[in-house]
């Protein structure tokens, strides 16, 4: 297994790419930290994964409030003896084409994909520093690289995302830290399933691999980031995308 005995703090763990990663992470040995807003399904898909054998306890939080972060990323650190790996997985959209986005929404957006990001990762680093080793996983987006018609405040984000990576890659290699991102394409997650079957249809004929991604799919990108087979990547951004944006 390659997470034995790592603590791995997984945000947006209850649902989607994040769940899969719970379920991933935890049968790869480590226990895992489901972080999540969403409580019902939490506390539901937590005691299913305890129900097959494995270390999975669900922690409710808003990413976007850094007192109630700080406090919950303590909580867990305090439980398990620390925390190796953190997956800043959470996210949320609010699309609408730049003349109809209201400033509300736009804001929301960045409150959880970009102040999330940063609250989670300096609550998470002293614990990583004192064991001087760690993995820190940022989700971006293919949007955050290209963009993407009606997703000003989600490009925005994810682009954003890229920036901070960037930038903890540099300031925190020299601590023993790793910290990359994944940049998923369509994956099928909630998110998707409300578009409209053809555009979905045509979603999947952008892709050289003629499908969407799988939430496993991106789960595999993070395990391999999080575990000792990529120690000396650093800094990269990850694109899980079957090829869309070659």
């Amino acid at each position: 297994m390659k997470l034995t005995e790592k603590v791995a703090v997984i945000t947006g763990g209850a649902n989607g790419i994040g769940l899969a990663a719970s379920e991933l992470f935890a049968k790869e040995g480590a226990k895992v930290a489901m972080v999540d807003f969403d409580e019902v399904s939490g506390v539901e898909k937590a005691s299913e994964l305890r129900s097959q054998g494995l270390t999975v306890e669900f922690f409710q939080v808003d990413v976007s409030s850094e007192e109630s972060v700080h406090a919950v990323m303590e909580r867990i650190a305090a439980k398990w003896d620390g925390i190796d790996i953190l997956i800043n997985n959470a996210g949320i959209t609010r699309d609408a084409m730049l003349h109809k986005l209201s400033s509300s929404d736009f804001k929301r957006v960045l409150d959880v994909n970009v102040n999330g990001v940063f609250y989670c990762t300096q609550a998470v680093v002293p614990y990583l520093v004192e064991k001087g080793k760690g993995k820190i996983i940022n989700t971006s987006s293919v949007s955050g690289t290209y963009g993407n018609v009606g997703q000003t405040n989600y490009a925005a984000a994810k682009a954003a995302v890229i920036g901070m990576t960037k930038t903890w890659a540099k300031e925190l290699g020299r601590k023993g830290i790793n910290v990359n991102a994944v940049a998923p394409g369509f994956t099928e997650t909630s998110m998707v399933a409300s578009v409209p079957e053809k555009v979905i249809e045509q979603m999947i004929a952008m892709v050289p691999m003629q499908r969407l991604g799988k939430p496993k799919d991106i789960a595999n990108a993070y395990l391999f980031l999080a575990s000792d087979d990529s120690d000396y990547v650093n800094g990269t951004v990850l694109h899980v995308d079957g090829g869309i944006m070659m």
